[in-house]
């Protein structure tokens, strides 16, 4: 049984519930979703693996760091300890990987842009080089990146990856296709 830990901060959560219940079952493994909200939440001995919705950065840290919720310290000092723990972080969660602001080291080595695509209204649905159907909404852009290339867009970096922690600027939770939520629940097996 694999444990994945989902930051219910803000985003399309429920859309990733579904995508990794798609992978699980593609892969034929159990697993059990927890909720996170709080710090109370987060037992790190019973977590496998985090997911990082999307939403707003500086909502879901106001929520996250506030002194009812601790949860993204909590987060953040759990993949800390243990370079190897998975987390897949989508558009906002990948801001919060790259600049958690806690004052510790960043999580994925490189430069990000919050809603460097555009507002709502630029949002937009492409074929990425990586054969991967990529849904930008308000999406951040990748900067200079010194950890590995996950996925291009026309050669733009719109993936980025540390041993197994993955940072997208767009919504895989939103496709078909569960690439991603796979390599999370495989980095766990």
């Amino acid at each position: 049984m694999v444990v994945v830990g989902i930051a219910m901060l803000q985003g399309a959560r429920h859309a990733h519930v579904n995508a990794l219940e798609n992978a699980a079952n593609e892969l034929g493994i159990n697993i059990q979703i927890v909720q996170l909200r709080t710090k109370l939440d987060f037992d790190s001995n019973q977590i496998d693996a985090l997911m990082l919705p999307g939403g707003e950065s500086t909502v879901m840290r106001l929520t996250g760091n506030n002194e009812a919720s601790e949860l993204l310290p909590s987060m953040f000092n759990w993949l800390r300890e243990d370079p190897v723990r998975p987390v897949l972080a989508t558009c906002a969660g990948a801001i919060l990987l790259v600049d958690p602001q806690d004052g510790g080291e960043a999580l994925i080595d490189a430069e990000i842009d919050r809603n460097a695509y555009g507002g709502q209204i630029d949002s937009f649905e492409a074929s990425l080089d990586c054969g991967f159907p990529g849904i930008f909404i308000r999406a951040p852009r990748f900067g200079e990146v010194r950890d590995s290339i996950e996925c291009t867009l026309n050669g733009e970096v719109v993936g980025v990856r540390r041993i197994n922690r993955i940072a997208l600027t767009f919504h895989p939770e939103l496709s078909d296709n569960s690439k991603y939520h796979r390599m999370l629940l495989e980095a766990c097996i």
